[in-house]
């Protein structure tokens, strides 16, 4: 064979090799980020945990099966934990115009205190990222989940959870609210500022109504909710807090204005940031006429004129 022959027949063989190697190298594949995350519990029992999730599902229904199966089952992580215990069962689940609603056995009410507030978190931010499921409620046994107070828990979204790191389940946050109660005759608002000190596991909104119901500490300053009231739910989407209440609140209560009941919690709510507008519930119900003059279906927005002037 002559040279140049030989040399074409080399370049052809290394051609192949090179190819051959080619070939054999193992793709990389882009690494696509999920656009859910399901939460768990670590391995201490003091915070929630998350890690990348792509459903297999498409519709809400399928979703919502598919993550409270997830919620249920261990996780393959060691450090993590199932956000539902293995001994607790969900009875019965039912998706409507926005509302999911669980349904739990007693086994529910067992768990330790810390571990179920952790559990709540979990269940709702991962079931509050499904497009049509703004906000999750509990029950148990048909009967509305209660907190420590005896007060339903009510519908919750992801925003009604403090992201808490670590130990910090367990710290408390020092705030100041300005809270607007009856003057002495019942036809003007008041303003009181307090420090607070509270739970970081609730939402600054609940904090303010629950203090609104409890009253003024100073003298000058006089109560305009009735003290029976209980908080049904406290949330807030898109600026307005929506604020249900039960009937407690239809009560005649204290000897003031028809106004001055409604707008100590307006005003009091739009003081914090990113709250403009408030729209109050009784018993999930806003088809209800307060007083035979205020209409529940109107959104509220602060009203000045109610203010009594400072001398």
């Amino acid at each position: 064979m002559k040279w140049y022959q030989k040399s074409y027949v080399c370049g052809i063989m290394a051609l192949l090799l090179l190819l051959c190697l080619t070939g054999c190298q193992k793709k990389e594949e882009p690494q696509v980020e999920s656009d859910y995350l399901l939460y768990y519990i670590n391995k201490e029992e003091t915070s929630v945990v998350t890690e990348d999730y792509e459903p297999q599902g498409e519709t809400a229904d399928e979703l919502v099966g598919e993550f409270i199966g997830l919620l249920q089952k261990s996780p393959a992580d060691a450090n993590k934990r199932a956000a539902i215990p293995q001994n607790v069962t969900i009875l019965s689940y039912s998706l409507d115009k926005g509302q999911l609603l669980l349904n739990f056995d007693s086994t529910y009410l067992g768990m330790d205190k810390i571990y179920e507030i952790l559990c709540r978190s979990a269940i709702v931010r991962t079931l509050c990222q499904i497009p049509e499921v703004e906000y999750v409620s509990f029950q148990i046994g048909n009967n509305p989940l209660l907190d420590s107070n005896e007060t339903p828990v009510g519908p919750l979204s992801a925003e009604s959870f403090v992201e808490n790191m670590g130990d910090e389940i367990n710290t408390y946050t020092v705030t100041t609210l300005k809270l607007y109660f009856a003057n002495a005759t019942g036809d003007k608002l008041v303003n009181e500022q307090v420090d607070i000190r509270y739970s970081s596991n609730m939402s600054v909104e609940k904090l303010v109504v629950e203090q609104l119901i409890r009253g003024p500490i100073t003298e000058d300053a006089y109560p305009a909710i009735p003290s029976e009231t209980k908080i049904v739910s406290v949330s807030t989407k898109d600026g307005i807090c929506y604020v249900n209440l039960d009937q407690g609140f239809l009560s005649q209560g204290y000897d003031v204005l028809e106004t001055i009941p409604i707008y100590s919690i307006v005003n009091s709510l739009t003081e914090i940031p990113g709250i403009s507008k408030v729209q109050i519930l009784i018993n999930g119900e806003t088809n209800l006429v307060y007083r035979e003059s205020i209409r529940f279906e109107t959104i509220f927005e602060r009203n000045l004129d109610l203010i009594e002037e400072e001398t």
